[in-house]
């Protein structure tokens, strides 16, 4: 059986922390920022982890993160 490919998409977006986490960025960071207050920018500036369902479809995707 040969192995399977890791989505270079998911890769990229998306990493493991020690535990086990899935970490992502937040989105609506990249332009618009002056009418957006400092308090959501900075909010926007943190990682996330990831749950639910799109932590299933991110580890089928990438299954050796």
């Amino acid at each position: 059986m040969p192995k399977i490919r890791t989505h270079r998409g998911t890769k990229k977006r998306f990493h493991v922390t020690s535990t086990g986490k899935v970490m992502r960025r937040k989105s609506f960071r990249s332009h618009l920022l002056q009418k957006k207050s400092s308090k959501r920018k900075r909010t926007y500036a943190n990682l996330h982890e990831v749950v639910g369902t799109q932590l299933k479809n991110i580890r089928r995707r990438a299954p050796y993160m």
